[in-house]
């Protein structure tokens, strides 16, 4: 509801958005911490025409933008100043008469859905390929044939697990050029001499050839073949659907040939309809009324796909289901009594256009066991899972595409678009939980599939930490965010599209309180994973605004994790007499007291050593260049960062009795794990930072490693250490930024128990970050007015509500 009155400014917060692609400007008075804003456009900002005058309405200002599976949103057309997309015209190979037909799909342990076993279908028998002199070449041809652009790599051994029967082909020589592999050269179909252990896999990009048609060769077995198109899409029909955000309901279509076409709903099943709102995001499926779809395929003739078809309900992807029966060989390319395919999913949680609509009766709302974590954009992490009141993760041996969707089904994602393997999102800590994970793909969740594991995690380490890629649900929020200006397609100017007297303009963000946090959204939002830097000053079109704010993005982010057992171990208290604390005195790492405390009394100094490992996929480097580091001629050395940790011994109800800081003293590589190689020291002004891999260890005898409790009361308390608590620089998660531990303090000895990382234990709440649950942090920005045209005029009194 609008309000009235003075405003002279308006609280901006914006939650970085692990589980969400946008942002919302939103104009507000006051947002709780607990709140859980989404995107950009769910980030409130201070609107210029406001602060001049503040008699006005407060306004919400409303911003769409559009994601990538823009499929989903065609029928809305394209903004202003877009050109149409102009496809190829794909033209289906003509292969002698005396090549031999075979058909192609890609089969096994996948962990993508364009990749796998490569398999041969010929004579009516399904085999392999053997490894023995395939090359890229080979897999190019493989998957053109398969209606993929191109081959990204291929994979010997029985990467994918061992076929069964034949081996159709062994030393394959392609030239690339071919149009299907049996033109290639080889020894001849059936003549090798390889076990199923050397059979052939490839992966193939996600990039399908435009205009692709499936034909099959092959009179029979043609329901033993796998879906090939072009594109497949969910067509909203009734107008209540095509207006909402994500579409949940309407025809099935399928892309081939370059032209879109329904399915037949014919031998349809409800294990169709799952695979398909997987794929589109969306963890379930739901009835839909039927009457008016029948009424509305009346008065309009559908043009129908060749083919039926036949999923199991564990597939991913619409690809790995197989053809149904031809509609052509039923003597009629009519679909009969039918109608076309009509599903009707459910969103997640995150997503129902009414919150909680149809979730609450499909999923079960428990204590959450599982979640993501160091994943760049939303639906994608680190798996970690809850057992025992401890999170621990899950090795990567036997994980695949089954399992990985059983992950993003319960968190409320759709099916999965990758299972990712070899702690490629980073390597978390604590136990690892699971190992040789085995889903039947109907569970609800990981937590109840088959899995082994020992007392020794079965060899498995954090090197092996399993994670997942999801689909989800196209929310309509990329395309209308853009960077302009950059040296490339990960920096730029931040420029939003927005709605200003019914025309859609572009306008840029003020860069005043633009920071971290802020550029964290932006890059999510965008699909380009991390911000690498938040820039105030960028260099704007003539005649805007001199400071608008950018940002550089990265795929990778550093992650520090601080060793909670290394401050268990070494903490103790030590009395030391004032004259030898000047130097600390002056970095003001002593209590407000010591001020007036004679040079020949003594402080009370809790100490303790930090063992700083960063975990991420990049190295942590310091936000300041090194010209800009600060020297201090009292311990004489340079500060890189100002406030790299911030130590507290708070209160059993949280509020704080003592606290202590640490500068970056000298960020370098103290150790790293085997195979790694040191790259940062601070020896003769060298660069600061950790390595992925190694960590930094600040010794308990060195100035400023402590808390001063000169002033304490015996009594119970709860130590805490927080560890780049301004989010200068960006990491991939910061819920593990935090190491809480019991201490009691008796006056003469302090006990300190029970470290342990922040989030780590279950059902813990870390008021220390407010907001941040689900790796969601609160910061301040504010928006004003830059390039571009005005967004508000003082003729405007509107309020959009966007939530």
């Amino acid at each position: 509801m609008a309000e009235r009155g003075r405003q002279s400014a308006t609280i901006i917060s914006c939650f970085l958005a692990k589980n969400f692609k946008s942002i919302t400007l939103i104009n507000s008075a006051k947002i709780s911490p607990a709140s859980r804003q989404s995107y950009l456009a769910d980030c409130p900002a201070r609107i210029p025409w406001l602060l001049k005058n503040s008699s006005h309405v407060a306004t919400r200002l409303k911003v769409t933008l559009l994601l990538d599976s823009h499929h989903n949103f065609e029928y809305l057309g394209y903004p202003p100043g877009y050109p149409e997309p102009v496809e190829d015209q794909y033209t289906a190979p003509q292969i002698p008469a005396d090549v031999p037909r075979i058909q192609l799909r890609l089969a096994g342990e996948k962990r993508k859905h364009n990749e796998g076993r490569l398999e041969v279908l010929y004579e009516g028998e399904w085999g392999t390929v053997c490894d023995d002199d395939f090359n890229i070449h080979a897999a190019q041809v493989v998957c053109r044939e398969l209606g993929y652009a191109e081959a990204v790599s291929w994979a010997p051994s029985a990467k994918y697990g061992k076929g069964d029967g034949r081996i159709w082909f062994d030393n394959v020589h392609c030239t690339g050029k071919e149009k299907t592999l049996a033109q290639c050269e080889s020894n001849g179909i059936g003549v090798s001499d390889c076990k199923h252990s050397e059979d052939v896999g490839v992966m193939c990009s996600d990039k399908r050839i435009p205009g692709f048609r499936f034909l099959s060769p092959l009179n029979n077995n043609v329901d033993s073949l796998n879906i090939q198109v072009e594109d497949v899409r969910i067509r909203p029909i009734l107008a209540s659907y095509r207006k909402r955000i994500p579409v949940t309901e309407g025809y099935v279509e399928v892309k081939d040939g370059g032209k879109w076409k329904q399915i037949c709903d014919e031998e349809w099943s409800p294990m169709n309809s799952r695979v398909i709102c997987g794929m589109f995001g969306f963890p379930g499926e739901k009835r839909y009324n039927t009457r008016v779809y029948k009424m509305f395929a009346r008065r309009r003739t559908p043009s129908y796909w060749d083919y039926l078809v036949n999923c199991t309900g564990n597939e991913a992807h619409l690809s790995s289901c197989k053809l149904g029966h031809s509609l052509m060989a039923k003597g009629n390319s009519s679909c009969g009594q039918g109608i076309p395919v009509v599903v009707s999913c459910v969103a997640g949680r995150a997503f129902a256009p009414t919150p909680m609509a149809g979730y609450r009766k499909a999923f079960r709302q428990e204590q959450p066991l599982v979640r993501l974590r160091g994943g760049g954009v939303v639906g994608e992490g680190r798996v970690e899972v809850l057992k025992n009141g401890e999170w621990g993760t899950i090795c990567d041996d036997h994980w695949n595409l089954v399992s990985a969707t059983v992950v993003c089904r319960e968190l409320g994602f759709g099916t999965a678009k990758e299972a990712l393997s070899g702690g490629q999102l980073g390597q978390g800590m604590g136990p690892v939980h699971m190992n040789e994970v085995q889903c039947s793909g109907f569970e609800k969740s990981v937590t109840e599939c088959q899995f082994n594991m020992d007392k020794d995690s079965e060899g498995c380490s954090h090197e092996e930490d399993a994670g997942v890629r999801c689909n989800v649900p196209a929310m309509g929020f990329q395309q209308r965010l853009r960077l302009s200006g950059g040296r490339n397609p990960f920096e730029g100017r931040v420029e939003v599209l927005v709605e200003r007297n019914g025309s859609l303009v572009w306008g840029t963000v003020c860069s005043e309180g633009w920071g971290t946090m802020e550029a964290m959204v932006v890059c999510r939002q965008l699909g380009l994973g991390f911000a690498s830097n938040a820039f105030q000053e960028t260099c704007c079109p003539k005649g805007g605004a001199r400071h608008a704010a950018g940002v550089s993005c990265s795929e990778t982010a550093p992650d520090l994790v601080l060793n909670p057992q290394v401050v268990e171990q070494t903490t103790y208290i030590e009395d030391r007499p004032m004259f030898m604390l000047q130097c600390a005195y002056e970095e003001n790492c002593l209590a407000s007291t010591s001020s007036s405390t004679p040079a020949n009394s003594y402080r009370r100094l809790l100490r303790f050593s930090s063992q700083i490992h960063n975990n991420g996929q990049s190295d942590f480097r310091p936000k300041a260049s090194r010209d800009s580091w600060v020297w201090h001629d009292c311990h004489r050395h340079y500060h890189s960062m100002e406030i790299f940790t911030h130590y507290d011994l708070l209160s059993l109800n949280g509020s704080k009795v003592a606290e202590g800081h640490k500068a970056s003293f000298c960020l370098e590589d103290s150790e790293c794990d085997e195979g790694i190689e040191k790259k940062y020291e601070c020896a003769n002004f060298g660069e600061q930072g950790i390595t992925v891999g190694c960590w930094d260890t600040y010794r308990h005898d060195i100035d400023c490693q402590w808390v001063d409790i000169t002033d304490v009361k015996p009594g119970d308390y709860t130590f805490q250490i927080v560890i780049n608590p301004n989010y200068e620089v960006a990491e991939s998660d910061y819920t593990n930024n935090v190491v809480k531990c019991k201490s009691r303090y008796d006056g003469h000895r302090i006990w300190m128990y029970n470290c342990h990382i922040g989030g780590s234990i279950g059902g813990e709440t870390e008021e220390t970050f407010p907001g941040l649950l689900n790796n969601q942090v609160t910061h301040s920005i504010t928006m004003c007015q830059s390039t571009g045209p005005e967004w508000f005029d003082e003729n405007e009194h509107d309020v959009t509500h966007m939530l």
